[in-house]
C-alpha cells in the first residue's frame, strides 16, 4: 500500500518583514499547529519514509516544527518545483522516488495542494493551513502513481479538530 500525505504549510505571517513571499515565516500559531499535526500523524502511524517540500521558508519551517513528533530522522528533499505547484509538478517530483519508499509527505501551498488532493481522491478536499490530506492506493511505481481518482482519501487532519488539549499536542 502506498501512502501520500499532502500537507499544506502551517499559518504564515503576512505582516513579517520578509522581502519576498517565498521568505514569509510561520506565525506562533503556525509553529504550534505544525507540531500538533505531526504528533497526530505519528500516533496514527502515518510516519513518512521521505519528505519532499517546497523551498519556501514557511514550508520548511512547518517541517522543522513537525519533525520531532516522528521521533526518528526522516530524509528531507527541498525543491522549488513545489512552490506554487499543482498536480503536474507533484507527479514529476514523486516520480523520482525509489520503490522502497511507501509513505511520502509532500509539503506545499494552495491553491495547488487543495486541487491536487481533490483530483487524486476524486472528491472535493479543503486544505486550510496545516491541514494534511491522507491518501492511499495500491502499489505501483511512483512514476505511475499520480493519477486522478486513483487514490482513496483516508482522512484530513486539521489542527482545529485536534485541539490544544490533545495529549499529543506537544
Amino acid at each position: 500500500m502506498m501512502r501520500l500525505v499532502l500537507l499544506r504549510h502551517a499559518k504564515s505571517d503576512w505582516h513579517s518583514a520578509a522581502a519576498t513571499d517565498r521568505e514569509r515565516p510561520l506565525t506562533s500559531r503556525g509553529k504550534r499547529e505544525a507540531l500538533r499535526v505531526g504528533h497526530r500523524l505519528a500516533r496514527a502511524g502515518w510516519i513518512p519514509d521521505r519528505v519532499i517540500s517546497s523551498d519556501a521558508t514557511r514550508a520548511l519551517e512547518t517541517w522543522t516544527r513537525m519533525a520531532p513528533a516522528f521521533g526518528q530522522p526522516i530524509e528531507l528533499t527541498t525543491t522549488r518545483r513545489l512552490y506554487d505547484a499543482g498536480l503536474g509538478a507533484i507527479a514529476e517530483v514523486l516520480g523520482q522516488l525509489p520503490s522502497e519508499v511507501s509513505t511520502v509527505m509532500a509539503i506545499g501551498h494552495n491553491p495547488g495542494w487543495e486541487q491536487a488532493a481533490s483530483d487524486l481522491a476524486g472528491v472535493p478536499v479543503s486544505l486550510t493551513t496545516a491541514n494534511a490530506a491522507l491518501l492511499s492506493r495500491d502499489d505501483v511505481p511512483w512514476r505511475d502513481a499520480v493519477q486522478p481518482g486513483a487514490w482513496k482519501l483516508v482522512s484530513v487532519v486539521r489542527p482545529k479538530e485536534i485541539g490544544e488539549t490533545d495529549p499529543a499536542s506537544g
